[in-house]
């Protein structure tokens, strides 16, 4: 059993590199007999029904791919086929563009980092940026990720500049996608994939603060449910 890591590793960004600590941490944690392995964006294309048969869980990595087409495919694979998949930072937001995209039916959406010029940036400019911030995430009580955090409050570190246009809050958590995690003033920060077995995405960077003594909860949580699919 695999996990496939999508993004384009670069060994010098902390954010990927404590990915891979953090995947060693949880399968440590739970024991569990699986591998991972970083899939090139620009390599999905060309691969992707090599890619869905012999990987079982994805996660989307923080960064910009140099290829957004192939996360999206990945991302809407593992979406529409029940398929467990966590997406952070990066990964956050390309969750994000993919269901405007082929849930929304909005063509145009786009990510205001990639295109500054959008004329839909469905992802944008976050007012302050978050690069190199902690702070306090607060967890609908309901919600899937309420009951592996086990709590309702937590501390998660953040690298990030960009998130969800605030235009576009209400139509995403409506048709779904929904937003279970927010700052003090309810800006999103966590939405999970209704009725989804595992479809989480997180603004902050969970592996940050994951230890081998503390495995991160989410990352626990993900690498279970692809044992238990």
């Amino acid at each position: 059993m695999k996990i496939g890591v999508i993004g384009d590793f670069n060994p010098v960004y902390l954010s990927q590199q404590t990915t891979n600590d953090a995947l060693d941490h949880s399968i440590h944690k739970t024991g569990a007999q699986i591998g991972y392995d970083w899939i090139p964006t620009v390599t999905i294309a060309e691969q992707l029904d090599a890619i869905k048969s012999n990987y079982q869980g994805f996660w989307i990595a923080p960064g910009i791919p140099e290829s957004a087409v192939g996360v999206l495919q990945i991302i809407r694979y593992a979406r529409e086929n029940n398929v467990p998949l966590i997406g952070t930072c990066g990964g956050f937001q390309h969750i994000i563009l993919e269901f405007a995209k082929n849930k929304l039916m909005l063509e145009d959406a786009e990510h205001e980092e990639i295109n500054p010029d959008a004329s839909n940036p469905v992802v944008s400019k976050l007012v302050c940026s978050l690069v190199g911030q902690t702070g306090e995430v607060f967890i609908k009580q309901s919600s899937f990720v309420s009951t592996l955090y086990r709590g309702t409050a937590v501390i998660e570190q953040f690298r990030c500049s960009y998130g969800l246009n605030p235009d576009f809050e209400a139509a995403i958590d409506e048709a779904g996608l929904t937003i279970v995690g927010t700052d003090a003033e309810g800006r999103p920060r966590i939405v999970e994939l209704t009725g989804h077995p595992f479809f989480v995405g997180t603004l902050f960077v969970p592996q940050l603060s994951s230890t081998l003594e503390h495995p991160h909860c989410l990352i626990n949580a993900f690498i279970k449910q692809m044992i238990s699919t």
